[in-house]
């Protein structure tokens, strides 16, 4: 049995120590006092402070997190009304609309809306395009956490209030959403997350224009991969980890809701 143990422990570790030094890694370098990131120098922050002077890539940094706000709010009132619509109706035709594309590889959901952008709407790629585009993938996200939410609910309480003269609004305005609003929450920073990141979705309904970036950083990254290219990544890195502790504390939450309930 302390065998077994054992080597369930040590694949844990390789499969972690293969997840997570080169993360660690691209940390370490983005304090690397060289131009060609080859091997360690010295510790130096020249890095960052040339990353903070860059226009263009303040510029791509702007638009990103300009999309990803847009995307995440679009896709938490959409993913949390379909997520309702489900639980409510119990089409079997509904999680299928709304988890296709979830399932749908990334890049034939990206040459999808590009198609549909220049030949059915006739719309100029850009910032729109690709807040529809984001929204289009998380609105799924969001509906499969607010409805796992919903599937843990005590639905004798909606029942009291619209005995008691609610209207459907107020019932759902004063019961309903304050109790899903921490997968609400968790669905809108799980949006932020994959929007911000996104580079496939991103790359086919960008058009020219605005860099964006994910873009901006592969564009950098095809001439050399420098500390500067580091630096960005980390501080994407740092952001990505703030709102998974978070989303994490509001999923604990929940479910701590869910025990006492």
């Amino acid at each position: 049995m302390q065998s077994r143990n054992f080597g369930l422990w040590l694949v844990a570790a390789l499969v972690y120590a293969f997840l997570y030094i080169p993360l660690v890694i691209v940390v370490v370098y983005s304090f690397n006092d060289s131009k060609l990131n080859t091997e360690w120098v010295g510790f130096t922050l020249f890095w960052y402070e040339a990353l903070f002077n860059n226009k263009e890539m303040l510029i791509a940094a702007r638009n990103s997190l300009i999309i990803a706000v847009s995307a995440s709010i679009c896709a938490t009132v959409l993913g949390t009304m379909a997520g309702l619509a489900i639980h409510r109706y119990k089409l079997k035709v509904l999680p299928i609309l709304v988890f296709t594309p979830i399932a749908m590889p990334e890049i034939l959901l990206g040459v999808s809306l590009l198609l549909f952008f220049l030949q059915v709407l006739n719309l100029t790629l850009g910032m729109v395009s690709i807040i529809i585009a984001h929204t289009t993938f998380c609105i799924g996200f969001v509906t499969i956490i607010v409805w796992a939410r919903l599937q843990g609910m005590n639905w004798s309480v909606f029942e009291a209030a619209r005995d008691l003269g609610a209207s459907p609004w107020q019932s759902f305005r004063l019961v309903t959403l304050p109790l899903i609003m921490p997968a609400v929450v968790a669905g809108a920073l799980m949006s932020f997350i994959l929007s911000i990141d996104d580079f496939v979705i991103t790359f086919f309904t960008k058009g020219v224009g605005e860099p964006i970036l994910p873009i901006q950083i592969y564009t950098m990254i095809k001439v050399s991969i420098t500390p500067e290219v580091n630096a960005i990544s980390t501080l994407l890195m740092l952001l990505t980890l703030v709102m998974i502790i978070i989303a994490t504390m509001l999923d604990s939450g929940v479910l701590r809701g869910e025990a006492k309930q």
